[in-house]
């Protein structure tokens, strides 16, 4: 198996002025047919970020049907946990028609260079718009996670919602500028979530490996499969896979895509998001400066052919 990439699909390059850079963690909702809206996390003149997305055909990616002319959640008033932006992370589809939007908020800090709470906000069924679902965070700083929380990708199988999420341990560890891991949590309704202590798998310190981020989780082949951005210090592509979800099993060389020789996503590839239609498996995905070069697809191959 080996991912075969269909190129360079989208970047911000001021479309608007909440659009001026950066097409960061794409994360794709299926519509009719072969169509799918992606969203992704762009940035304005400060810096802040706000969810934007684009409509495309799966048989023309690089061909959008459709870009957001106002955010679709923009960053929160002065003071509230998502002032300094809102970063998509995982969209899910509730029982009641209704869609769940997990999403990272910012704070800047002065000590640290940044706090993140994790935030929700929901569609109602028939609705178009996306409405935040407090101006409080859904998950917040406590004893297990007492610096920071980030990236949630949300799975709902029967009454059980899943969460994977990212978690520091610190901010300074010896050379590494911070360590920041992937925790577990579970919840029966999406709205109240009991949070596992221990990370999922330990950091590879050894090969200075000192964070991953944006786990991207499906249920595939009879099995949980995870892919993860790996940082040390440029990102990669890390994989593991699970029985449960909850004890992982890392191999890395089975992530299988890599940066290019050239182009967009020659420096580091991360931040995947994979997701199913008509049985094959599709990764978004950004390239070089974390979404600053925008975001591209791959589709998954049982090919020798080559990926660069």
């Amino acid at each position: 198996m080996k991912w075969h990439k269909l190129g360079l699909v989208f970047n911000s390059s001021g479309q608007y002025p909440w659009m001026l850079t950066h097409a960061s963690y794409p994360v794709a909702e299926k519509l009719d047919g072969d169509l799918v809206k992606i969203y992704f996390s762009c940035r304005d003149k400060d810096q802040r970020s706000s969810i934007g997305a684009v409509t495309l055909d799966l048989n023309s990616p690089q061909n959008i049907l459709d870009l957001s002319s106002e955010p679709v959640l923009s960053p929160g008033n002065k003071g509230y946990f998502d002032d300094s932006g809102t970063t998509v992370a995982s969209i899910i589809n509730a029982d009641d028609g209704s869609t769940y939007m997990y999403y990272l908020g910012w704070n800047l800090g002065q000590t640290v260079p940044f706090r993140n709470s994790i935030g929700l906000a929901i569609r109602a069924s028939g609705q178009t718009s996306f409405m935040k679902y407090s101006e409080a965070p859904l998950l917040d700083r406590d004893a297990n996670d007492p610096l920071t929380l980030s990236y949630p990708w949300v799975l709902k199988e029967g009454n059980l919602w899943r969460m994977w999420y990212g978690s520091h341990q610190t901010w300074t560890h010896s050379q590494y500028e911070m360590l920041h891991v992937l925790k577990y949590a579970e919840s029966a309704d999406g709205f109240n979530w009991q949070r596992s202590p221990m990370p999922v798998m330990p950091l590879q310190l050894e090969r200075g490996e000192f964070a991953m981020s944006r786990p991207c989780v499906i249920k595939h082949g009879g099995e949980c499969k995870m892919w993860f951005s790996s940082r040390l210090p440029q990102y990669k592509m890390g994989f593991a896979t699970s029985n449960d979800g909850k004890t992982w099993k890392r191999d890395d060389e089975q992530a299988t895509l890599v940066p290019s020789i050239s182009g967009w996503d020659s420096s580091s590839v991360e931040y995947a998001s994979v997701f199913e239609h008509n049985e094959k498996l599709y990764m978004l995905y950004n390239g070089d400066g974390y979404g600053a070069s925008g975001f591209g697809l791959a589709e998954l191959v049982f090919s020798s052919a080559s990926d660069q």
